[in-house]
């Protein structure tokens, strides 16, 4: 990807919210529910379907993790982090948000988790640009 830009940062936010909602959200329409009913029962049993989209969530999962520590660092996830959250609490103390349920609170962490991890896949771009410096992997002989 030659150029970055705002749309580049909203496919990242949208690959990132996929993996994140199909993981867990409060809907009951999500990995963890689907897993949990054939582990407990009440649906179907547990199968080779479940292992699969496991699998396929633990490889999301890694790539979204990994690149976001690698760019961000510990320093960076912190301070993203609290970004994120004081500006949720900022728009919630404007009521721009209901934090009133679990279920909302749920979505907006969800919400949150997405951009952050989209914040950590996008950094590196944002930073070559910004200053000119480029993040480069070390490679081990």
């Amino acid at each position: 990807m030659k150029h970055f830009n705002l749309m580049s940062f909203f496919v990242r936010f949208l690959g990132a919210a996929v993996i994140v909602v199909f993981t867990f959200n409060p809907s009951g329409y999500s990995y963890y529910h689907w897993l949990t009913e054939a582990l407990n029962g009440t649906g179907s049993s547990f199968g080779a379907e479940h292992a699969f989209a496991g699998v396929l969530l633990i490889i999301g999962w890694t790539i979204l993790i990994r690149s976001t520590l690698l760019s961000l660092g510990v320093l960076g996830l912190v301070l993203a982090s609290l970004f994120i959250g004081t500006f949720v609490w900022l728009l919630t103390s404007y009521g721009m948000f209901n934090a009133d349920s679990t279920i909302s609170i749920t979505w907006i962490a969800l919400i949150c988790l997405s951009v952050l991890l989209a914040i950590g896949m996008s950094w590196s771009h944002v930073r070559r640009r910004m200053s000119g410096q480029v993040d480069v992997d070390e490679l081990s002989d």
